[in-house]
């Protein structure tokens, strides 16, 4: 299908989204981690793969404080303990060998709680992917929340003038030393006078960019339909996405309407696992969802992307007065089995009525429900099966208007 809008651009998914109580925090790293028993402590070791950037922390005590548990074996023995994602616990030693299970027994005896507390960071990990994909709207901005112009400055120090190098008395007497320190100086004092004209470029070049950036977000976003493009790109980039999403935009009727259109993530990109740790013993019990939560996730995901979609346009740009977002996906024709692209919803949302939202308490929005009570084109089952419907077009401006 070609693309309805002029203006288009990728939401390319970042790092995974943990959500908590107190609010939302990012990280970023590999799948797992390891911790080394030895006779001089536990250390728990994370590393990114394929950067070569790794980091070891010591979190338990050393072996000394077990002596009465098969000290002389220990002392040089060192355990990896991982936990992979279908919720296998793997004890090797050094050299990669699985642990016999007499030397597992004494690893959990001296280091039990370091072993739990990595099962459980794996059993968060694989739910918070369902955690991410599912409350994306939980940070859906209020439309009340304008775009605020705040300095930065330019931070890059000014390079240093170097101190001329200085002859003494005697060796100043020589003229072959003299032209020899002059020389240098001279280098110096070039070289120098380059990294300064470069630095003073690039101030140049950031103040003008930043007041570029100040009269878009105080006056061209107000006025400039080309700026207000601009400017949405740029936010809707700046969020942290967990799976990609592509984004077509067009800007009606001087700014007051926007056209959005978005390419879904399919259904197989959702998680498909969940995990729990039992009361008791070193266990992490990961099993399949069903088809059906499955499916319900991704309509909470789809519905969540839109919801999300339309308040980031309301916040950034103020003067849109109706967002009209549509979305579709992949999917094989039943008539051909060939892959085309399938509009599942189209939404007409007015800031009037937006603004109506409790925004201060989205955790108790459910987004399915939520897009219902705009004029919505969807059909779908209970279970979020979607069939095919008939977006919203441009060529419906006027009625859009009225």
């Amino acid at each position: 299908m070609a693309l309805r809008f002029r203006k288009s651009f990728k939401l390319a998914p970042g790092v995974r989204m943990n959500l908590s109580g107190s609010g939302a925090s990012w990280s970023i790293g590999p799948r797992g981690a390891t911790i080394g028993v030895g006779k001089r402590g536990t250390y728990l070791n994370a590393g990114i793969p394929g950067t070569g950037i790794s980091a070891r922390q010591r979190i338990g005590g050393t072996a000394a404080k077990s002596r009465s548990i098969e000290q002389p074996r220990l002392q040089s023995l060192s355990v990896s303990v991982s936990v992979s994602d279908d919720g296998t616990i793997t004890f090797r030693d050094a050299a990669g060998n699985e642990l016999p299970d007499k030397l597992i027994k004494v690893a959990k005896s001296q280091q039990g709680e370091a072993i739990k507390e990595l099962i459980q960071n794996k059993c968060e990990e694989i739910n918070q992917e369902i955690d991410s994909v599912g409350e994306i709207h939980l940070y859906t901005p209020a439309p009340s929340e304008k775009p605020i112009y705040e300095l930065i400055k330019y931070n890059e120090p000014k390079p240093a003038e170097p101190i001329p190098r200085k002859l003494g008395f005697i060796r100043s007497l020589f003229k072959s030393q003299r032209e020899k320190v002059e020389a240098e100086n001279r280098q110096a004092f070039s070289e120098y006078q380059v990294r300064l004209n470069q630095w003073e470029a690039q101030k140049i070049a950031f103040e003008a960019e930043e007041s570029r950036r100040r009269l878009l977000i105080e006056e061209l976003i107000y006025t400039n339909p080309e700026a207000m493009s601009e400017f949405l790109e740029c936010s809707l980039q700046e969020i942290v996405w967990p799976r990609e999403t592509n984004v077509s935009t067009e800007i009606h009727a001087g700014g007051s309407v926007v056209f959005i259109d978005v390419d879904f993530p399919e259904i197989e990109d959702m998680p498909c696992k969940k995990a729990a740790v039992p009361a008791s013993g070193y266990k992490l019990t990961v099993k399949d969802l069903s088809a059906i939560n499955i499916q319900k996730l991704y309509m909470q995901h789809v519905h969540g992307v839109a919801f999300r979609i339309v308040g980031e346009v309301f916040a950034a740009l103020p003067k849109a007065e109706e967002v009209i977002m549509s979305g579709y996906s992949q999917r094989p024709s039943k008539a051909t089995g060939q892959i085309s692209d399938e509009y599942l919803l189209s939404v007409r949302v007015k800031r009037s009525a937006w603004a109506r939202l409790a925004f201060a308490n989205l955790s108790a929005v459910d987004v399915v429900e939520s897009l219902g009570s705009f004029e919505l084109r969807r059909v779908m089952s209970k279970t979020g099966v979607f069939k095919p419907i008939e977006p919203y077009s441009p060529a419906e401006l006027s009625a859009v208007g009225g």
